[in-house]
Formats: C-alpha cells, structure tokens, sequence
C-alpha cells in the first residue's frame, strides 16, 4: 500500500498548498469546511483497506491531518498538534481506521451490507464448539486463524472482528446505525485524548 499511501498524502498537501493562499480571505469555519470536503474526504475514502498497514505509513497519513489542522487554526508548524485536533473532533488516523471497520461489521451483523462481507464474519454464539465459551454470552466475533500475520492479519474478517472485539458492550450493543457511529464515536476520541495531556 506504500504506492497507494503516498498517493494520497501528496494529493492531500497539494489541495493544503492551495487553500494556505486563500486562507486570509476566508473566514475559519469556511476553511475548516474547505478541508473537510477536499482533504479529508480523499483520507476517508476506503481507509477500511489500510488496517494494518505500517506505522511509517500511518505516520504519513497523520501528518495530513496535522496540516490540516494546523491550517485551520493558522498555527506553525511545530505548534502542538493535540489540541488542535481535539478541537475540531477529529480523530486521528489509526481510529478513522477503526471507526470504518466497526461501522462495517455492524451493518454487516444488521443486514445493512453486502452478502459477500457478511458472510465473512462469525459470532462466538452461533458456532457450536464454542457456545460453552464465555464470550459465547457476548457479542465477539470469531477471529479467523492466518498463516501470515502481517499480511493475513489486514484481511477484512481478521482485522474488522478484532476492532469489534475490542469495543465494550455499551457500543456494541447500540440499536440503530445513527446511535452506534456517535457512541463509537465517543468511545475512539476517548481512547485518543483522554490520557493525553495539552
């Protein structure tokens, strides 16, 4: 995916380039709305196939969204980034990552996708050898054995079910779409910030 990520991060910081010369023009909720629409909509899109990938590769994708923000604010360049982001509510790469893949497999476990991802995820309860299992009385997926970790490891029923694993039962157990992506939502920015200091 180095192709594919490099791709992206220089697409992103040449629209970044552009709006930095409108930016004394507009006011900042127009250039926060600018980037959201031309830049992070270019991060966003299919990010659910970057599970996995390197943190080097991460790192470059994060940088995008320290611009971005820093954009907004009018910030410098080695002003710290956290707060920024925290303001705007963004979350940062990894959990963009996650946050897809959650929302995936719970419309995959709600008949709201495709049968083809659907049919790749398994709950612990509806496989007989494991119905003794604690996690039987939960709503965890089975995590497919891989022969490959580092690659077998970002295929979408191994990574999507350990992200949904690892969500406690207050989101997990949400009853609609709209309920489940804010309570996901909050649970992510939580993970991001709440342990970091300003």
């Amino acid at each position: 995916m180095k192709a594919h990520v490099a791709r992206t991060v220089s697409s992103c910081f040449a629209v970044l380039r552009q709006l930095r010369s409108i930016r004394r023009s507009v006011s900042q909720s127009v250039m926060r709305s600018l980037v959201t629409s031309l830049v992070l909509t270019r991060l966003d899109y299919g990010n659910s196939t970057l599970a996995g990938i390197p943190g080097q590769s991460l790192a470059k994708l994060q940088s995008v969204l320290n611009a971005a923000a820093r954009l907004i604010f009018t910030s410098r360049k080695f002003d710290h980034v956290t707060p920024l982001l925290r303001e705007l509510h963004w979350l940062r790469f990894p959990e963009r990552i996650d946050y897809k893949l959650a929302v995936l497999v719970f419309k995959c476990l709600n008949g709201l996708a495709p049968t083809y991802l659907a049919s790749e995820l398994h709950r612990v309860a509806d496989i007989d050898t494991r119905r003794h299992l604690r996690s039987a009385s939960t709503a965890e997926l089975v995590v497919p054995r891989v022969r490959r970790p580092t690659i077998g490891g970002r295929a979408f029923p191994v990574a999507a079910a350990r992200v949904w694993n690892g969500l406690p039962p207050r989101v997990t157990s949400s009853s609609s779409l709209l309920t489940f992506k804010k309570n996901l939502k909050t649970e992510l920015f939580m993970r991001c910030y709440d342990s970091v200091r300003d």
